[in-house]
């Protein structure tokens, strides 16, 4: 791996949760996490002590831990009002809090190193409807899409026990030119620029359902419904 030239942060929080109900319809979800105060395995699929609601949409390889910057909580706070849940890290359901990076800082194919485990950052986030039900804002879900505050998710190259307080030590770029805002800016800003279109859908290091999309949206001039996810409503 070639050692890139980045800024190391540290691990402030490290957050895990187990599966309760949520909104009025009681549906399962692993969104309210509470921090780990010491070691804890990090799988394939994420850290052992985590459990997701709807492993459809959630969990699994491409998406094993969700990574949130505490830098933007201020900002929430200005535009949504004081919630108490922004008083500290969790409440946008992510397992790893750090102040110091953010989505334009982070690029598709980024390699950190962090305790004893290995990561890879493969998307940003999609934010779903379970954020309208968490923040009791009917539109939060649209509001994180629309802002480009979504953070990003890792896929677990080498698992390994992982602490708060560990380092995270960059160890290589494989496209360094495709942040998580760029990917941001391309899926909702212009969805339709056809040469930016092509490069996402052969970038290799991009989880695979966003390649799709892409080459989807290539294929067809259509921009996929956005509103069952980011309501729980199929329109």
């Amino acid at each position: 791996m070639n050692h890139i030239n980045q800024k190391m942060v540290r691990l402030d929080t490290l957050l895990t949760g187990a599966l309760v109900p949520l909104g009025p319809r009681n549906v399962p979800s692993g969104i309210i996490k509470t921090p780990v105060d010491g070691p804890t395995l990090l799988g394939s699929e994420g850290l052992v002590t985590d459990r997701q609601g709807d492993l459809k949409n959630h969990g699994g390889p491409e998406k094993a831990v969700h990574h949130y910057s505490i830098d933007h909580y201020a900002t929430w706070s200005r535009e949504i009002g004081t919630r108490e849940m922004l008083t500290r890290a969790g409440a946008f359901g992510e397992n790893f809090s750090s102040a110091g990076l953010n989505e334009r800082d982070i690029a598709i194919g980024d390699v950190f190193g962090i305790g004893g485990a290995i990561v890879e950052v493969s998307q940003g986030r999609l934010p779903c409807w379970k954020l309208n039900q968490r923040f009791d804002v009917p539109d939060m879900a649209l509001r994180v899409q629309a802002s480009g505050r979504t953070g990003w998710y890792y896929r677990v190259l080498q698992p390994g026990k992982i602490a708060p307080g560990d380092a995270l030590v960059p160890l290589d770029r494989a496209t360094p030119e495709w942040t998580i805002e760029r990917l941001h800016r391309l899926f909702y800003i212009d969805p339709f620029n056809p040469d930016e279109l092509a490069e996402a859908a052969a970038l290799t290091h991009l989880a695979e359902g966003w390649r799709k999309c892409a080459q989807r949206r290539l294929e067809t001039r259509r921009v996929e419904d956005w509103a069952p996810r980011l309501t729980g409503v199929s329109s």
